[in-house]
């Protein structure tokens, strides 16, 4: 019995009839029975009487539920040789709404409480709806955003990116490569191996002995060092495949050696491989947040003393708060010593190899097993632009996996490669591809003018902080951030800290600035402090002068509040 279609079309075996007859008479580069409505027609029109057979078909198919030419527009796909063509009055629409968002702001971030943005939010919300909801919804984005762009955004590791990154990762939503086989994403698959080998380059690594991948950012890739770190160095004291059969639940105990201000991310990884948060040993860090060298010899001297095994030494170069780099090359020296993989965090120090000044701050990087890079810190990409590496590709050897659907050894055998044995993730983004168009835009030189003046402007805001008679800085920029606090008159380390954590919010809820808070490593109170992370290249000094005077002005109005 033949199965019927569903509606007034004809039946499935005279459907295939009618493709294979359109097959064999339709010229390439011809449409057929597919129309288009200016360019964004998505799905065939009713066929008329003489459309041929697969007009026909398709007229039985869909004749009832055409859309029209509105309907046409909202369903447009942004692939293919229409897809720009529906793309463009969209795009328009965002950044039309982008300007009248940034406007609306009127600062780096809105004005009010979290609770009145929230109901903003849920009003705009509720009543966006059809064809304005891309502006509208859009707009509303824009007036809610932390801008980094602005020169009082000043928290965080959140760059401002560069415009000519964004429309690379506009090319790439659009065509919406995915980077777990070749035959989803040839060309990305082909320019994220490229840019890896140049990245390693920097790094200072044997671009034909390293390995790497895109990641999500130093979370991610801090993950993956501490993993192939288990396998290889935990795996060799146990004799067995880590990956396979899990961590011994007896047997000498494993460590992981860090600074005390090295990224949480790093406890989180430990917990996350089963190796418990416990296994993490905090090396003690001097004033300016540095590792200890003979802290972390005489760590890694007990734990073997203990009967334990020494897993990894993670090193950071460049802490979130004030950029401190530990001793890279004393790090490699007693990580190799004690058989410990050494694994260098540079998610924010990295970008100091785009600079011939900044470079030699983390001389010794190349020594390490493996590195984590961010490049939407100073390498002024939107996120996500992490990039792990590793200096010998036989060490991911834990991480290989073969799906059959998505790299089969013969596909492999032909000459097609796979990237899916190098990353945690299976769908991935081919974040690759905004980093290949900035570094062949501005070069190395180009990256590194930027890092040079965001360090500059680090340098006059801790002097403008020295010359302010109520601002104290902690210590000199290493990179592009400092700590510094307000300090009320004559007042305890108590009350300093909570005017200090006020006048921050102060800033928020005004609108005026975004200003960072952190605490000092140790116990008790007179901890608290500010920070200012400068990453907008084009931030003058004398816009952070007036920032720091806002915050010493938010901090007098605190004082005079309590």
């Amino acid at each position: 019995m033949t199965s019927e279609i569903p509606g007034p079309g004809p039946a499935t075996g005279d459907f295939d009839a009618a493709l294979k007859t359109y097959d064999a008479e339709t010229a390439p580069g011809q449409t057929g029975g597919i129309h288009t409505r200016g360019g964004l027609s998505l799905v065939p029109e009713p066929a008329s009487a003489g459309a041929g057979p697969l007009g026909e078909a398709v007229a039985g198919l869909l004749g009832s539920a055409a859309p029209s030419g509105n309907q046409v527009r909202k369903t447009a796909l942004s692939g293919g040789a229409e897809g720009p063509v529906a793309l463009e009055p969209l795009v328009q629409a965002v950044l039309e709404a982008l300007a009248k968002g940034a406007v609306r702001r009127g600062g780096p971030v809105p004005t009010g409480t979290p609770e009145d943005l929230a109901a903003e939010v849920a009003r705009v919300f509720a009543e966006a709806d059809g064809d304005d909801a891309l502006h509208q919804l859009t707009e509303l984005l824009a007036y809610g955003s932390a801008d980094p762009a602005d020169p009082s955004c000043a928290a965080h590791l959140h760059c401002p990116p560069l415009a000519v990154a964004v429309a690379a990762d506009l090319a790439v939503a659009a065509l919406n490569p995915s980077q777990d086989s070749w035959d989803q994403a040839p060309a990305a698959t082909a320019v994220e191996t490229l840019l890896l080998q140049e990245l390693a380059q920097l790094v200072g690594y044997d671009p034909a002995e390293a390995a790497g991948v895109l990641t999500s950012g130093g979370t991610e890739s801090n993950l993956m060092g501490l993993m192939l770190a288990r396998d290889r160095v935990l795996g060799r004291a146990a004799e067995r495949q880590i990956e396979l059969s899990g961590v011994p639940g007896t047997g000498p105990r494993p460590r992981i050696f860090a600074s005390a201000a090295a990224h949480f991310s790093v406890q989180r990884s430990a917990a996350l491989l089963g190796l418990g948060e416990n296994a993490v040993v905090p090396v003690p860090v001097d004033r300016e947040l540095r590792m200890k060298p003979e802290a972390l010899a005489s760590a890694l001297r007990d734990c073997v003393a203990r009967g334990e095994v020494p897993v990894a030494v993670v090193a950071t170069a460049g802490t979130t708060d004030t950029g401190a780099v530990d001793p890279l090359r004393t790090c490699a020296a007693l990580a190799a010593e004690y058989g410990a993989w050494l694994h260098v965090d540079a998610a924010y120090g990295g970008g100091a190899l785009l600079s011939d000044e900044l470079a030699p701050l983390v001389g010794g990087i190349a020594l390490a097993d493996s590195v984590s890079l961010d490049w939407h810190k100073l390498g002024w990409q939107p996120v996500a632009a992490g990039i792990f590496l590793v200096r010998r590709a036989e060490t991911y050897a834990s991480l290989a996996r073969r799906a059959v659907y998505l790299n089969p050894q013969d596909d492999e055998d032909a000459g097609y490669p796979s990237l899916l044995g190098l990353s945690l993730r299976t769908t991935r983004r081919a974040d690759a591809f905004k980093i290949a168009v900035t570094l062949r835009t501005l070069g190395r030189e180009g990256l590194g003018r930027l890092v040079d003046a965001c360090h500059e402007l680090a340098r006059g805001g801790a002097e403008a902080v020295r010359a302010h008679p109520r601002l104290e800085l902690h210590a000199d920029p290493v990179l592009t951030a400092f700590l510094f606090r307000y300090l009320p008159e004559g007042a305890d380390p108590e009350h300093t800290d909570r005017v200090n954590a006020a006048l921050r919010r102060r800033l928020l809820r005004e609108g005026r600035a975004v200003v960072g808070r952190t605490e000092l490593p140790g116990e008790g109170p007179g901890r608290v402090r500010l920070k200012l992370t400068l990453l907008n290249p084009h931030t003058t000094p004398a816009e952070v002068e007036r920032l720091l005077h806002a915050v010493a002005a938010s901090g007098q109005a605190e004082e005079e509040n309590r």
